[in-house]
This record gives structure tokens, sequence and C-alpha cells, in this order.
């Protein structure tokens, strides 16, 4: 299946609008939408504990977090490999991961950035530079996602716009804040042969007490012809030379 649901929400460590922290109320959004995979935001300890362990169990689904830990994370039913932390300076940051979908690499990128504009400015450029968007490892389609933390046209959105093209987003694209969702900080950019066939926002009761921000959940298709060569299929002798 070269087709997926994936879920981006910044859920605050479960505080809610309200702000009470409930967990269940997190979990119960998410389950609503049936995610295949969720890039989480702003996790932290909830009641003294790590929640991480606690969405992951009660959904259902494996949890994928960079060894040194950080408020970023992704729940995934698909494996995922290179799960990886990257410090974008001023407190930003980006959790990379690769996932096959249909035998079709995809990169993920889960980020979180800074409202205030010269620090924003430069953890775009930390994006888009030679550790993560700039690599030319990063030679497959990517999706780009998480909490831009902008409210209308932040700094660093001209660069955003000139490498990647903004992925698909309902009519009404507000996500902040849960109440009054006028700003459209929680959103998806794309980069090669991957596209978006829907995207919605669940602005239910729930979802607008649950977290300060709403989730944006994508389904995303990776139309790549290519297919990634397994490293097991490689052969390990020395090099031969093709016929003809």
């Amino acid at each position: 299946m070269s087709t997926a649901r994936i879920m981006t929400y910044n859920i605050q460590c479960c505080r809610g609008s309200d702000g009470q922290v409930i967990p269940d109320r997190v979990l119960n959004v998410i389950a609503d939408a049936a995610p295949d995979i969720v890039v989480l935001q702003e996790l932290g300890p909830v009641h003294h504990a790590d929640i991480l362990p606690y969405l992951a169990e009660r959904l259902g689904i494996d949890a994928f977090r960079d060894a040194t830990g950080g408020p970023l994370a992704f729940l995934s039913f698909f494996p995922l490999k290179a799960v990886q932390k990257f410090e974008l300076g001023y407190g930003g940051q980006c959790l990379r991961a690769d996932v096959e979908l249909g035998g079709k690499r995809l990169h993920l990128l889960n980020v979180c950035l800074d409202s205030f504009p010269r620090f924003r400015s430069h953890q775009v450029a930390q994006l888009l530079g030679p550790e993560l968007l700039g690599n030319p490892s990063m030679a497959c389609p990517a999706l780009i996602l998480g909490d831009f933390a902008d409210y209308l046209w932040g700094a660093g959105n001209l660069e955003l716009a000139s490498i990647l093209r903004r992925a698909r987003r309902p009519l009404w694209r507000g996500t902040y804040p849960a109440r009054y969702p006028v700003f459209g900080r929680d959103r998806a950019y794309l980069r090669g042969a991957v596209r978006v066939l829907d995207a919605s926002i669940n602005r239910s009761f729930l979802a607008r007490q649950a977290s300060t921000h709403l989730p944006l959940t994508l389904t995303v298709q990776v139309t790549d012809t290519r297919r990634t060569v397994r490293l097991h299929q490689l052969s390990g002798g020395r090099m031969e030379a093709a016929p003809g």
C-alpha cells in the first residue's frame, strides 16, 4: 500500500484549552481519526510520567522517538527507520524518520518552530540546510509537517514556499487556538513525488477541549515509481561488469 493516513497534532502536554490536563481526551481525539501515523509535538511529563508509552499502549500502536528523548515523537502502525532528532536552534526541533509505503520510501520530518521572527527565520534556514532537506542523502519524497508557529505570514515562509510545496488543506485552515481556530499553524509541506489525496481538521467539541491546537489529518500517497533496494538484497561480493 502506497497511501497512509498521517495526523499531525501538537498535544501541549495534554493540557487543554480549559487548562485541565486530561490525557484521555487527546487519546480519544487520535482514536477518532484512526490514523496510520501520528506526528506528535510538545510531549512532556503528565502527572510526573511520560505520556508517550500510555498513548501507544492504549491505541495499540508503536511509539518512535529519538534515544535522547525530547518533545517530538511518532506513533505508527508502520515500522519507522532512521529516527533522529535535529536541533534547529533557539528551541526549535525536528525529528526525522523514514517509512516505506508499498515499497516506496518517504522521509517524514516532524517540526516544531518558535513564533519569534528572528528565531523562526534561523530555524527554517536550518531545516532547509545541509543536515536536513539540503542533504543529498535525502533523495526520496519528503513530507514535512508539524507546528510552524506562525500567525499570518511568518519569517522564513518565503524560503519554505520557494523550495517546498504546501500540502492541500481544508478551505477553513485554522488549527490554533483550538476554541476559536483562526491561524493555520499546524500544516504540511511536500517535496518530490508525494501528494495529498485528502485533508481534514477535527473541530469537534472534544478536540477543542483536548489541546490548544486542533489536529490535521492527511491521506498521503507516494507516487514515485522507483522502488528502494533493501540492504539485505545487495550482494556482498565484488562488483561485476554488466553484460553488453
